[in-house]
């Protein structure tokens, strides 16, 4: 498209920046960089990632910014952002 340029946004996924478009959820970013996973269960450990990606399964769990338990595939990504894995049992904020 004449004109149009393409953005970006700086957000950190555990520890590595990543540069993605603003218009992303959080499990978008996650799964592009490559993350399967983004939390692991509290009994086994088994790994849980993006599932449903409609807020419905609840397996993409992560912290943003600090507060644990945010929903990666219901949240849009913002400039500066950080984004943690979860491991084990949930966690209040």
């Amino acid at each position: 498209m004449p004109g149009s340029t393409t953005r970006t946004i700086r957000i950190d996924i555990d520890g590595v920046e990543r540069q993605v478009p603003p218009h992303y959820s959080v499990a978008a970013a996650l799964l592009e960089s490559g993350a399967a996973a983004c939390r692991t269960t509290p009994v086994s450990g088994a790994q849980r990632g993006p599932f449903c990606m409609m807020g419905v399964c609840f397996d993409c769990l992560v912290e943003v910014d600090g507060v644990p338990n945010e929903q990666a595939c219901m949240t849009r990504v913002r400039n500066g952002m950080r984004v943690r894995a979860m491991t084990g049992k949930a966690r209040l904020a």
